[in-house]
């Protein structure tokens, strides 16, 4: 197998448990049209918080959370400590801008934690490195509810973003030192311009901050968003499922897909656009068979609760994990050699030399894998390990094809398969393969 870029965080575990959970939760979880509304609508700060005034989420119940996680197959969590409207979830030491300063008087995150970690999920943190209520944080043409303001210089006399560094730096030292081991942490995000106007390396003062990360946690892996080309552990393509293996300067690096199930990271009680549980377990599916994991997204309710939309999709897919978490746990990209047949992914577990051939549009009778001729010792229906017969097709039926597809079928084996898809969101195909 092609080597992956090394990494200095602990990514062993990360690259074998291959599904995660993301959570998006704050005080726009109020506002629930989007966790970018003050942005959006470029609110200010005395309408805003209104949302801090009125944050209560009285049916919090993290345990819930942590249970609909591990059901759904999940490995790890990672949750917004502080997203870009500068709100905290935790008992932070360095603002009052914190959730036991709201109705909720208490601190959210510490019996997240515990939650999570009871079902043996590992822990993550995101945390902005963006933060639109600091009173030193520099405000930029770019990103903000300021942006468009015609007295952007006059606002910004006073700030000093040397001073917001500091504070970014004393909130990441709380939470890698307060809350026992932390596994992930997923800092977002940088946006340098050409003209000095947006915020990249020099304005969190990376190189400083990846510095105190790797002495406080060596171990913890480590996202690509500091502007730190070099340093990071995993990258993370948003919203997108990548055409092939991540690669960094033409070698394979460890990666990870961000999805949502709608179009909005934080609660959005309006959008509708939400994927199916087809769409989502093809979605982690196809992450795996190119080598990467899923991060998938839920925003909270105000209340604190995940929304009904979000438990059944969740539900959907633990339902096929219990039968078919063994082609996605410890699996990677099959050895090139292997093809997927059309509308087919292969996943390969290296430990047991098995392939998974996971079946998104279900053939008639027959399917062709090239490249697996004389290569498989047995195959099955993963779902009720029924046997599936490796004799292919008769040669009455091979002497119906034209010569060159007759040719081809030497290095091909072919399965026959029941005529009726079998009662799986995505049926999947076990393959032991030859010692």
């Amino acid at each position: 197998m092609e080597k992956v870029r090394a990494t200095a965080g602990d990514t062993s575990w990360f690259i074998h448990d291959r599904f995660g959970l993301f959570i998006h939760w704050g005080l726009y979880a109020l506002g629930a049209r989007h966790e970018w509304v003050k942005h959006n609508e470029q609110i200010p700060d005395d309408r805003y918080d209104s949302y801090f005034r009125h944050f209560d989420p009285d049916l919090y119940n993290p345990e819930l959370w942590a249970k609909a996680a591990a059901q759904a197959g999940m490995k790890y969590f990672v949750v917004t400590t502080k997203h870009h409207e500068g709100f905290c979830l935790w008992d932070t030491k360095l603002t009052d801008y914190k959730a036991p300063n709201t109705p909720t008087h208490r601190d959210l995150l510490n019996p997240m934690v515990k939650a999570f970690r009871d079902q043996n999920l590992r822990v993550g943190f995101y945390h902005s490195l963006i933060d639109w209520h600091h009173p030193h944080y520099v405000i930029d043409p770019h990103i903000g509810p300021y942006r468009n303001q015609p007295d952007r210089a006059q606002m910004n006399k006073g700030r000093d973003q040397a001073k917001y560094a500091k504070y970014l730096h004393g909130q990441v030292r709380e939470l890698l030192t307060k809350f026992g081991r932390v596994d992930i942490l997923w800092l977002d995000f940088s946006y340098p311009k050409a003209d000095g106007s947006g915020k990249g390396r020099k304005d969190w003062q990376s190189e400083k901050l990846y510095a105190l990360i790797r002495k406080l946690s060596p171990k913890v892996i480590l996202n690509d968003r500091l502007d730190l080309p070099d340093k990071f552990d995993v990258k993370t393509p948003e919203q997108i499922q990548p055409l092939e293996w991540v690669r960094v300067n033409g070698q394979r690096v460890v990666w990870e897909a961000c999805q949502t199930f709608s179009g909005s990271w934080g609660y959005h009680r309006d959008e509708a656009s939400w994927k199916s549980v087809e769409q989502l377990v093809q979605m982690l599916i196809d992450s795996v068979s190119k080598g990467g994991n899923l991060l998938l997204n839920v925003g909270p309710t105000g209340r604190g609760e995940f929304d009904q939309r979000a438990l059944d999709r969740l539900a959907g897919m633990g339902a096929w994990m219990q039968r078919h978490s063994r082609s996605i746990y410890g699996c990677t990209q099959a050895p090139d050699e292997f093809k997927a047949p059309q509308d087919c992914r292969l996943t390969y577990n290296p430990q047991t030399k098995r392939i998974y051939v996971h079946v998104f549009a279900w053939p008639f009778k027959h399917l062709h894998l090239e490249g697996f001729a004389g290569k498989v010792e047995y195959a099955q229906l993963l779902n009720d390990a029924s046997e599936l017969s490796l004799q292919g097709m008769d040669e009455w039926h091979l002497s119906q094809l034209g010569s060159q597809l007759r040719q081809r079928m030497k290095t091909t084996l072919t399965l026959t398969l029941p005529i009726q898809k079998p009662p799986t969101t995505v049926p999947v195909i076990e393959l032991f393969l030859k010692k």
